[in-house]
């Protein structure tokens, strides 16, 4: 089982570790998965490559950091 997830660049290992932690929990409990079938694929997209509602998150928040969950 792969669950990907995909965010905004910039959160600290500690942080991936406990969501990796969480998820793979998650796919125990709700989908009886062995852990050793869970694999937890981090992919950080920065704010030039991500957009909403047609408009780049560089432009709608600037070249800052992030302002949700940990910084680096």
């Amino acid at each position: 089982m792969i669950i990907t997830i995909q965010m905004e660049k910039g959160r600290n290992d500690d942080t991936k570790r406990a969501a990796a932690a969480a998820f793979t929990q998650a796919a125990i409990d709700t989908l009886g998965a062995k852990s050793q079938w869970v694999n937890i694929l981090f992919e950080d997209y920065t704010k030039e490559n991500w957009a909403i509602d047609g408009r780049l998150q560089l432009d709608r928040h600037g070249p800052g950091p992030i302002t949700l969950g940990n910084k680096e």
